[in-house]
């Protein structure tokens, strides 16, 4: 299979999460496995089904370390964007979080989702992780759920993200 197919079979089987998160067989998706991966309970119960139904994650990275108010977040896959919003109010309205999905869908269903918790300090972009469309030594936390397994050139995107980060910024990846 070439890069291509397999790109274009992850942004089709993601795209139907984002479409019909219900049909998902493979792995769990939804509220309970973001609980069930050490989500706190309550701040994703407090969200709209339509917001975390279609989280496919595979962990939480959001654990990994502190995000404070003013800090700028990558949010590497956001997929339905649950990540970003979580980390978008941890870093308040002085903060920002680049939230980057290779599936338009996704990008889409992420969109929605932060204008229904009225978050707005997310800057979305569809891109692939190995083109990141972010400039040099601006971001201070990347976060990233379950994606790198999914990049076909792993040292080519860890590059990528080393150039994007501020001094003294930091990886949270969960995968």
């Amino acid at each position: 299979m070439t890069d291509t197919q397999v790109r274009n079979q992850i942004r089709e089987r993601f795209a139907q999460i984002a479409r019909s998160p219900g049909t998902e067989r493979v792995f769990p998706v939804g509220p309970t496995s973001a609980k069930n991966l050490g989500y706190d309970a309550d701040e994703i119960a407090a969200l709209p089904a339509e917001v975390t139904e279609s989280f496919s994650g595979v962990d939480n990275p959001l654990a990994l370390g502190e995000l404070v108010i003013g800090q700028t977040v990558l949010d590497l896959g956001c997929g339905a964007g649950l990540d970003s919003i979580l980390a978008a109010r941890r870093v308040g309205p002085t903060g920002k979080v680049l939230a980057v999905d290779m599936t338009e869908a996704m990008l889409h269903k992420a969109q929605r989702n932060a204008a229904t918790v009225g978050i707005s300090n997310i800057e979305w972009h569809l891109a692939d992780a190995e083109n990141l469309p972010v400039a040099d030594g601006v971001v201070d936390v990347v976060i990233t759920n379950g994606v790198l397994n999914l990049c076909q050139d792993k040292p080519k995107v860890l590059a990528k993200l080393h150039r994007v980060f501020c001094p003294g910024g930091r990886l949270q990846l969960a995968d």
